[in-house]
Parts: C-alpha cells; structure tokens; sequence
C-alpha cells in the first residue's frame, strides 16, 4: 500500500476522544485531524512523537488530516485501522501466505455469523470456502514481539466465536493478525491484558481456526506486508 500523494510529518500534541488528535507541522501550524483507530493505541500517543499523516481535500471531510503513522521505540508504527484488510489481501492475492494461495477468487465484506461481515471470503472449485478474520496489530512491550489484544474486546472474541462456528460447519476459518511495524519476529496474544479473549483464541484453535501473522514493512512511502512470522 503505497501512499499518493506522500504523507506529511507532525508532531503529535495529543490523541482524544477516539476519533480525534492534534499535531504540529514542520511549518509551525496546529491542526486537528481524524484518528482512523478507535483502540486504545497503548504506548503510541506520546506527546511529541514524531507522525505522519496523509491529506485529504474532499470538501465533506471535516478534517482533511488523517493520523496513518508514528514513530515509536526507534520504529516507524502503523496506525490506520483500516490498512490491515487492504494489506491482507495484496499479501494473499501475491501468495505470500502460502495455505491460501490456491483460491483464486477473493471478496471482501461478506456477511456471515450472527449479523457480522468477514473481512476476507475466499472460494474456488474444489476448494473449502476460507473464511479471513483480520486483525490490526500495533502493540510491543518486548523487543522483537507484537502482541494482541492492547485492550479488553468483546467484539473480537464474538468474532472468533463465529470462526470457530465456520470451522466445524467444514468450513476454513482464519484469523489473521497484520503487524504494522517492523521491528516484531514473532507474534502473541495478550493475555494478561485480556483473558477473556487469550480464552476465545485457544477455543478457536481447538474447534479448527487457524492462525496466522504477518509483518510489514513500514516506511513514509509505503505499508507493505513482508513475511508470515511465528505465532508464540
């Protein structure tokens, strides 16, 4: 996922309410921009840090800058919520992951579950129907591994009960963690900071879903997946 026109550089003053933060551009201006992330972001709201943030001049937008990146622990983090999907597919539609490789027909936001949308269906003759659950991942409490949940999510629990759902009706189910940093080797869930989800993620597995995680690589140019890294 490549960035046009480039993104530009701010300092981060602060990040509020969810949707919303201030900055400071290398011309001395402050502005307030959207924050496409409604997580927590632990450990990426620094006041001061170093960020990137993409222009928009559609005239419905309120507010033409969008949060898209941060420079944390020596490492340039991803922070648009909405990239994951859009990174998941380039690395499957380019066979990176290699157990998905062979469907040759890939959609997006299909409804499924108890009134969800997969982010990712994938089918082909022959083939069992691949249910993708994709997840965003920013979080790093240790050098070298990404870590999720950084908050408590209901939400993604349900999901992985739904998956667990698909994999005993034959179907595939797979949850996919995308890692927008590239400083991580390997892959965990938080358990400490949400038990509750470390619980649904092992009861998924034992039902048949299967786990994946893929890094990126991240720069002011570009998002781009990198390799699968093992999931601890």
């Amino acid at each position: 996922m490549q960035f046009d026109p480039p993104l530009v550089e701010g300092r981060l003053i602060a990040r509020y309410k969810r949707f919303l933060f201030d900055a400071k551009l290398e011309d001395g201006a402050i502005i307030t921009g959207n924050c496409p992330n409604t997580g927590s972001m632990l450990g990426l709201t620094t006041p001061g840090s170093r960020i990137f943030m993409s222009v928009h001049d559609k005239p419905t937008r309120k507010y033409p800058y969008q949060f898209e990146m941060i420079e944390a622990d020596s490492t340039l983090v991803g922070v648009n919520t909405g990239m994951p999907n859009r990174i998941a597919e380039e690395a499957i539609l380019a066979g990176m992951i290699p157990t998905l490789a062979p469907y040759p027909t890939l959609a997006r936001e299909k409804r499924y579950g108890v009134n969800s949308r997969i982010d990712i269906l994938l089918s082909g003759e022959g083939l069992p129907t691949a249910y993708v659950e994709v997840k965003n991942v920013h979080f790093s409490r240790t050098q070298g591994l990404a870590e999720f949940p950084d908050t408590k999510t209901e939400r993604g629990a349900k999901h992985l009960a739904e998956l667990g759902d698909m994999a005993q009706a034959g179907h595939r189910a797979v949850m996919l963690y995308v890692v927008q940093r590239g400083d991580c080797s390997a892959f965990r869930i938080c358990a400490d900071l949400d038990p509750a989800y470390a619980a649904a993620f092992e009861r998924a597995r034992a039902r048949g879903v299967e786990a994946y995680a893929l890094d990126c690589t991240v720069s002011q140019s570009q998002i781009t997946a990198k390799s699968l890294i093992d999931v601890a």
